[in-house]
């Protein structure tokens, strides 16, 4: 396969960021198109959990997320860890017998595929890992040594800055207009919101909430879910937990010296109800002060609603589009954990011409065609 001159990636949150990294690096000439600034999207308002954990529901997802995980740990020795890796662990536990079978259940599975995790009680993490929790003493907890959490934001600008540094371009405030093609139907040119026009010889798709409408300017029916969250950041003058960890109710980390992240899918239910996101952070921190009373002396300090980038059958959509010749997408939710992998193995896929038989469950061409007339 002729390697291609030049590669424009649409998205620079962390799928785009470490897509176009890996091919700066081995010498590809990249364009990073964003219509913000690099990971200020919905890759700096997302709980950002590093995990395999909650991606059992089809043993290659769960494979792929586990070489996420083991990709990381390879950033962090190649980009050094500094202020964006925390690789603390995860705590979950539940409070009615219903979901704690459910989590015992989870926990049993993922014991049998080998991944780490220990079931403690309550009491045995206060007293080791997270004494300012209050969760009771004999409930069990499952803790999962080998999560992490990620600053999206300070990872992006690092990959962002050494694929700079290795010849990329940035154009940021800038939309996709347009995609060209040639006569063969294979991509030839990217038209910016800018007026500009970059001569291309590729295109990454990795423009996360619009993604589909990216694939639209290629005649490509990507259907997407519609599942927005809640994402709040706690101003704290002193950070109480240590980790990630999935409460009853609510999701809770820290995010730095002075900040704690809160999400929760029972208050993304309340979404469409109406509620300002003022009242959406107000419900988070409330049931986040029963987890952690330390809490509740911290403010909020902005809530955001995000949309996030997820298929319409819910796995990642990851490779070349054999119908646009020049044409990949890199669109899925869990971009968090999978950022890293995916961009190795789909940088390799446009520099070499062969696709890694781990996305083989997660190519694009599995969407069919819109039918004609299809809106």
């Amino acid at each position: 396969m002729k390697r291609p001159g030049r590669v424009a990636v649409i998205g620079a949150g962390i799928l785009g960021a470490s897509v176009g990294w890996n091919l700066s690096r081995q010498g590809a000439e990249v364009v990073l198109v964003d219509t913000g600034r690099p990971g200020e999207g919905v890759t700096n308002w997302s709980f950002s959990w590093v995990n395999a954990s909650n991606k059992t529901a089809r043993r290659s997802y769960f494979a792929l997320n586990v070489a996420g995980m083991a990709a990381y740990r390879e950033l962090a020795t190649a980009l050094g860890p500094d202020s964006w890796w925390f690789p603390g662990g995860h705590l979950r536990w539940a409070d009615d017998p219903a979901a704690e079978a459910k989590l015992l259940e989870a926990a049993r599975l993922l014991a049998g595929w080998d991944y780490r995790l220990e079931v403690c009680t309550g009491a045995e993490v206060r007293r080791r890992l997270e004494p300012a929790l209050t969760v009771p003493d004999e409930a069990p907890v499952v803790f999962y040594p080998d999560e992490a959490w990620v600053h999206g934001r300070h990872l992006v600008g690092r990959l962002v800055g050494r694929a700079v540094a290795s010849g990329a371009e940035l154009r940021s405030g800038t939309s996709v207009h347009d995609i060209g093609t040639g006569a063969d139907g294979s991509v030839r040119s990217v038209a910016l919101s800018d007026g500009s026009r970059l001569d291309v010889d590729a295109v990454v798709n990795a423009a996360g909430p619009d993604a589909a409408h990216v694939a639209g300017l290629v005649a490509r029916h990507l259907p997407m879910r519609r599942e927005p969250g809640a994402v709040t950041r706690l101003a704290c003058t002193e950070v109480p937990v240590r980790r990630a960890m999935h409460a009853p109710h609510i999701e809770i980390r820290p995010d730095g010296d002075a900040s704690v992240v809160l999400h929760s899918r029972e208050i993304d239910a309340l979404i469409d109800t109406g509620e300002e996101p003022a009242e959406l952070g107000a419900r988070l921190h409330a049931s986040a002060r029963q987890v952690v009373p330390g809490l509740g002396t911290a403010r909020v300090a902005r809530t955001r609603v995000a949309h996030r980038p997820i298929p319409g059958d819910g796995f990642p959509s990851v490779g070349a589009v054999p119908s646009v010749p020049g044409y990949y997408e890199a669109v899925t939710h869990s971009g968090i954990t999978l950022g890293p992998v995916i961009g190795r193995l789909l940088a390799a896929e446009i520099l070499t011409g062969t696709p890694d038989a781990m996305l083989a469950d997660f190519r694009p061409d599995r969407f069919p065609a819109m039918a004609s007339g299809e809106v």
